[in-house]
């Protein structure tokens, strides 16, 4: 249920985008208190990307979660700018991050809906 979307005009090799979503899978599921099963995390990279006018390394995030606690939501931007920042070289100051808690209603998995 937890979906984390990373979009970078960064270009890791394989090897370190099959880290990085794997560590990042470990990580959201942790930070959410849910099990790591239901995490899908999905890594955009390359991407033709400016923020603030220029084409320097950035990051645009995603979080979408069942139960997201708005409460925990500094928390999430604090820990989700320091993995991703550290794994891709960009300073949180170049990551913006979009939550949203969605209803379990309107989640679908295993052809149904949780």
């Amino acid at each position: 249920m937890p979906y984390l979307l990373i979009q970078t005009n960064c270009a890791p090799e394989s090897t370190a985008q099959a880290v990085l979503i794997r560590q990042a899978s470990k990580q959201l599921a942790a930070w959410l208190g849910k099990p790591e099963q239901y995490v899908m995390v999905t890594l955009q990279s390359g991407s033709a990307m400016l923020f603030g006018g220029n084409d320097a390394p950035c990051a645009y995030l995603e979080l979408k979660s069942i139960g997201l606690p708005e409460s925990e939501l500094p928390g999430l931007a604090a820990n989700l700018c320091r993995h991703i920042g550290d794994a891709l070289g960009i300073g949180a100051e170049r990551i913006y991050i979009e939550f949203s808690a969605a209803e379990p209603q309107w989640w679908g998995w295993n052809a149904t809906t949780f």
